[in-house]
């Protein structure tokens, strides 16, 4: 048998551009996935992969044409049940055999093998390995059957009679091996040699795939068709950097990864054009022009070298004319009804002051069990007042944003861009002569939007954003709408994170306890049950992000078990037990402080850290509380000042004096008062070991 190169190309109407990439990555990495699992590929098979706007495909070598026969081993059943006590098969057994195509002659060859519970019989057989063509049907099946489609579309074939299912209408598929076409079939469609280039610049249609080598450079030369997408997003890529140095003024293309990649769905054959529009517009806000011509025409906006927009901007069209002057003037005067309606709203939008459009939020539903937005700004000012007292931030200007950060929702601009809350709060705030700083936190209340995004950029907006996303928290947990599994509607999980963010980032002198009092306050308290949820919810994004940012499992759960109340000191506290876990005392004296924890949970009721030390008897439990009384000051000393490292390392003198205790001493003691006096002792011990974390969680 001999191995060739294999093509599969599906031709379909355009695709959505913004699913693309995902799609024709799923399509490539499922069949190559399938064919390796039926064994018809090389093991140095190479994969490469086609998705443009009217076609999915992948390109791979060394390919044969059938796969190696396998032998299998099947288990049947228990030797037990398989055969009677004189080794003779059972009827069970004959059946099972029966439906495998093997007779009675078979049970002499039947092996015996442990299953781990009981000794089974394994029948052996070979089977014979998938040829090509079923191996390409079966992998072309699976794979249709799981691609990541936003959503099927139902459409007739040809016949006008059978139906099926797929994100477009197929009307071609190329299945080669070498120059051979493999008789298989998916959609209504069978393999042929032929596809199509593009739908209006194509030098040759249709385009007869001569083998599966010549794919990508026919359809180039023939089809006019980059087919890649790495290849066709690279190419755009370097035409945008190239267009936007030809435009001059050392203007740079907005980097947007995501609007490329829809770009790159779109066309075919890129080509990038430089368009402008008059210079009268920029007197919008630049977030309004950009979002407008990246959102509603796809365009590449230009930017002068201080990030300022300019009247500049980039058309990647899909063809490419002798005399491009058309192109661009379509495009030019396309955009220009949409920079006017931005600049209509904007200028609408000045004609009414912040303030006066607070009445309008008592009419906007927030949530049917929550009020209105007008009633969620009164929480969040409260709540906001509450903690702008305990971090000493000026109440006034915090009060005055979190009134009105809501209310650019009611703008026209916001209304046709719900993007940009927030940001035009911020303008039309400066435009009504409030402070820079309640202007600024108007916008940077919604922050951080998003992983990696910025943090609010001063007290004011920090102070804001903590409320807003609290209130959102609290509120929705108040009456049940937790996130479960992959739901989160709400995007609590991002709002909790935000507070983590703020909080640690931002080293905030405030306990995690304080901000939840401080919230539910408004809401007329939570229920134990909530609260605890809460505060859970909280610390497992804190340890999921942590565990992100390359901490141990362990570490993580040795500080976070103690539930720190200034998440601004865990990383501290993670650092200081990383140090003290490399100390040569850290294994012994972990597993005492798991041995100690341990007795402790057995006695009802708290043990008071107290020692009476007339009461000690034993020289080990004396040593252990005089080293004690020489270690605590000093541990207690080093925790209150935050050095946590210097606290946690304090501790290694007690390894010696704890190990001697745990030999020689009989904590539970048949004299009661003996026995008080050394959980007492214990007690004291275990609370000097865990204020920076709980040791006990580092023992393996």
């Amino acid at each position: 048998m001999s191995n060739k190169n294999l093509l599969i190309e599906l031709f379909v109407e355009e695709l959505p551009p913004k699913a693309l990439r995902k799609i024709g990555d799923a399509f490539a990495q499922n069949l190559q996935a399938s064919l390796q699992a039926q064994g018809v590929l090389g093991a140095d098979s190479v994969l490469t992969a086609f998705a443009s706007p009217r076609r999915l495909g992948i390109h791979l070598t060394d390919v044969s044409e059938q796969a190696d026969d396998k032998q299998v081993s099947q288990k049947l059943m228990p030797v037990a049940v398989g055969l009677d006590a004189n080794g003779k098969a059972t009827p069970a057994l004959l059946k099972k055999l029966a439906a495998l195509g093997a007779g009675e002659s078979a049970v002499a060859s039947l092996t015996r093998e442990s299953d781990g519970k009981a000794e089974a019989l394994y029948f052996n057989s070979t089977v014979t390995g998938a040829t090509l063509p079923e191996a390409v049907q079966k992998a072309l099946d699976d794979t249709l059957n799981k691609l990541p489609i936003p959503k099927v579309m139902t459409y007739q074939l040809a016949d006008g009679w059978e139906s099926v299912n797929f994100v477009r209408p197929a009307h071609g598929l190329v299945v080669l091996h070498g120059a051979d076409v493999l008789p298989v079939s998916v959609l209504g469609l069978r393999a042929g040699n032929t596809t199509h280039g593009h739908r209006f610049e194509a030098g040759l249609d249709p385009v007869y795939v001569r083998d599966a080598d010549s794919y990508a450079k026919q359809l180039a030369t023939e089809g006019a068709v980059i087919a890649g997408f790495a290849e066709r997003r690279a190419e755009i890529a370097r035409q945008l950097a190239d267009a936007a140095a030809q435009a001059g003024d050392n203007l740079t293309p907005i980097e947007d990864d995501a609007l490329l990649d829809e770009v790159t769905g779109l066309v075919e054959r890129p080509n990038v054009l430089v368009g402008q529009f008059e210079e009268t517009f920029l007197d919008v806000p630049q977030e309004c022009l950009i979002l407008t011509m990246k959102a509603n025409q796809k365009y590449f906006p230009l930017l002068d070298a201080n990030g300022n927009l300019s009247n500049k901007f980039l058309i990647v069209s899909n063809i490419r004319p002798a005399d491009a002057s058309l192109v661009i003037g379509g495009n030019e005067r396309v955009v220009r009804p949409r920079l006017a309606d931005a600049k209509f709203f904007f200028d609408q939008d000045r004609k009414k002051t912040l303030e006066s459009r607070l009445p309008g939020l008592d009419k906007v539903v927030y949530h049917n069990k929550l009020g209105t937005q007008g009633e969620r700004v009164e929480r969040v000012r409260a709540i906001a007042k509450a903690i702008a007292a305990k971090l000493g931030t000026d109440a006034q200007q915090v009060d005055t944003a979190a009134r009105l950060a809501k209310t650019d929702l009611l703008t026209d601009m916001v209304g046709e861009f719900p993007e940009l809350q927030g940001i035009m709060g911020r303008y039309y705030a400066r435009h009504d002569g409030l402070p820079a700083a309640v202007a600024d936190a108007i916008e940077d209340h919604y922050k951080p939007r998003f992983a990696g995004d910025e943090l609010p950029r001063n007290a004011v907006g920090t102070v804001t954003a903590l409320a807003d996303k609290l209130e959102t928290l609290v509120g929705l947990f108040s009456i049940g709408q937790v996130p479960s599994g992959d739901k989160d509607p709400f995007a609590l999980r991002r709002h909790a994170l935000g507070v983590i963010r703020m909080l640690t980032e931002g080293k905030l002198a405030i306990g995690i306890d304080e901000l939840i009092a401080a919230a539910e306050a408004p809401f007329g308290g939570l229920s134990a049950e909530h609260r605890a949820a809460l505060l859970g919810f909280f610390f497992d994004r804190l340890a999921n992000a942590l565990r992100e940012q390359g901490y141990s499992a362990q570490e993580i759960d040795a500080v976070l078990a103690l539930q720190p109340q200034r998440l601004a000191d865990v990383t501290s506290r993670l650092a200081a037990v990383r140090a003290f876990a490399a100390l040569p005392e850290a294994a012994s004296l972990a597993a005492a402080n798991k041995r100690v924890g341990n007795i402790l949970k057995k006695i009802d009721g708290d043990v008071p850290a107290t020692v009476d030390a007339a009461l000690l008897k034993e020289d080990a439990e004396r040593a252990l509380n005089a080293t004690l009384a020489q270690v605590k000051p000093d541990a207690d000393a080093a925790f209150a000042r935050g050095d946590y490292t210097a606290s946690l390392q304090a501790l290694a003198a007690l390894k010696t004096p704890v190990d001697a205790f745990f030999d020689s001493v009989m904590v539970n003691a048949d004299d009661a008062a003996l026995r008080a006096n050394r959980q007492g002792l214990l007690a004291t011990l275990h609370a000097a070991m865990n204020q920076v974390a709980d040791i006990s969680r580092l023992a393996s």
